[in-house]
């Protein structure tokens, strides 16, 4: 296996970071709810301002928050410590459902760069392989996970529109409102300890939990 070429400048890896978190790229994204299936059949969100509320908790207090410092110590990991951090998201999930969730995409996004970039780069969860590959091919931290964390909520918010259901319009503005907590999101996570690492959106992770026998469903979490 040879090398990867090394991103250099700041418009490739722009290029690369939105390729990766596109709709086209093949992970899977659009097939999870993350528990919003859930939370929508129970009348917990049933507006636009509902929607925003819940991503905004899932975002500071949940996975949100919680990737993005797994995906920064990933990104900074050699192999072997790699290795743990995988094991650690694993553990962190709440339910059957989010594990397959970050482990799923992790798997799919990792065949995809490895044959992409020529990687030897094993199945991990999502955030994980999200931060190795990055400094695999040299990309930056800093945008990584701020568009790993818009994509994360845009994601959600495509899910909502479908199942509240939600105008494009409303969905976007829910969004727009949340980019800049993405990006204070995105600051912290640069330099949090692993020790901070952890999900207090029990709204979220209890959704996620009921999801799994919820009997008319359209998503996987």
């Amino acid at each position: 296996m040879t090398d990867p070429a090394p991103i250099k400048t700041d418009a490739e890896a722009a290029q690369v970071l939105h390729q990766w978190f596109s709709p086209a790229f093949p992970v899977g994204g659009f097939a999870y709810s993350h528990g919003l299936e859930t939370a929508i059949a129970q009348g917990q969100i049933a507006s636009a301002q509902d929607l925003r509320l819940w991503l905004d908790g899932l975002l500071a207090h949940g996975a949100g928050r919680m990737d993005a410092v797994l995906m920064a110590h990933a990104w900074r990991a050699d192999a072997q410590q790699t290795a743990a951090l995988a094991d650690l998201a694993s553990a962190l999930c709440p339910s059957a459902e989010r594990r397959l969730e970050t482990e799923a995409q992790g798997e799919a996004f990792a065949r995809t760069v490895s044959a992409l970039y020529g990687l030897d780069l094993p199945a991990m969860p999502y955030p994980v392989a999200l931060g190795r590959a990055a400094r695999l091919i040299g990309l930056p931290l800093a945008p990584l996970l701020q568009l790993a964390l818009q994509g994360f909520a845009a994601n959600l918010v495509s899910a909502a529109a479908r199942l509240v259901p939600l105008g494009q319009t409303e969905g976007q503005e829910a969004l727009t409102a949340l980019l800049p907590l993405c990006a204070r999101l995105a600051t912290e996570a640069e330099t949090a300890d692993l020790d901070e690492v952890g999900s207090i959106a029990l709204a979220g992770d209890i959704a996620s939990m009921r999801h799994e026998v919820q009997s008319v469903r359209l998503f996987r979490s």
